[in-house]
């Protein structure tokens, strides 16, 4: 960037596969004005990096950790530089393809070879998601996952159980508005952000558990490789339950209501990216 510019990167040295390592070897590479570890500082806000006059903020984490961050940027006058890293990159995947890697993107970022692109949030009554949400009792191996991460293996065996249980006999979750797919409803309703519209996908019992046994498979949250069916692209969904609603808002566990209205709005926020040309 030029020297008048001034670069913040926000990263998490724990999530996935990052390490200090990594870190330190990105920020070599990147040679941003100031690192902010999570944990260990708080996210700021977006008063808070305009006052400090950044002009952009890079985000080296897993998606879970880059919602946080994007939420409190909202409205931030610079711009965004997601890098992948962390458990999983969703959203690095969506702004500059599947195979770009960090030392690609900072490169292209360092030659002023990068478009802007908009996004919206899929939000729902309990957070904003920049990627996808999953609603219904399929949300429970968000749990195996976590357990996993944390290398809790008694846990794992635990939460498997509970997870196939909730999978099985939870409450299904019905498309409601508009009415589409199965009568009897899903144990698992996967939203995915594309271009301007959610791509909605509901999962059978047999499906998810199949897809889901697949423990490499489980830690990426690649949903979409399971049998499914496709319930068609929208702005806004209702879904409708027997119980309150589970939810993975971004890999992270958060609970809906038992009427659930889930909606894009924009996120306020210009984002770096290598696809040029539209909204990532």
């Amino acid at each position: 960037m030029d020297g008048g510019h001034k670069l913040w990167m926000i990263c998490n040295a724990s999530s996935g596969s990052n390490d200090e390592e990594a870190v330190g070897a990105l920020c070599k590479r990147l040679a941003p004005d100031r690192v902010i570890p999570i944990p260990g500082e708080d996210v700021p806000s977006a008063a808070e990096l305009d006052a400090a006059d950044v002009q952009a903020l890079a985000i080296f984490t897993g998606d879970g950790t880059a919602n946080s961050v994007l939420l409190a940027a909202e409205g931030f006058g610079g711009v965004i530089l997601v890098l992948p890293g962390g458990t999983t990159n969703l959203l690095a995947r969506a702004l500059h393809g599947e195979e770009a890697t960090a030392e690609a993107i900072i490169d292209a970022f360092h030659a002023g070879a990068m478009g802007e692109v908009e996004r919206d949030f899929i939000e729902t009554s309990n957070g904003c998601a920049h990627s996808e949400v999953l609603a219904g009792p399929g949300a429970a191996w968000s749990d195996v996952r976590e357990t996993l991460r944390e290398g809790d293996i008694a846990g794992v065996a635990r939460t498997t159980t509970e997870a196939i249980q909730q999978v099985t006999s939870g409450p299904q979750v019905h498309l409601a508005q508009p009415p589409r797919g199965r009568a009897e409803g899903y144990p698992a309703v996967l939203l995915t952000l594309d271009g301007r519209t959610m791509q909605v996908d509901g999962y059978g019992g047999e499906g998810i558990a199949d897809f889901l046994a697949q423990g490499v498979a489980l830690l990426k949250r690649e949903f979409r490789e399971g049998p499914h069916d496709a319930l068609g692209r929208h702005r806004s969904i209702t879904l409708r339950a027997d119980e309150p609603i589970a939810l993975m808002v971004d890999g992270e566990r958060r609970t809906g209501g038992m009427e659930e209205r889930i909606a894009l709005r924009p996120a306020r926020l210009r984002f770096l990216s290598l696809r040029t040309g539209g909204h990532g």
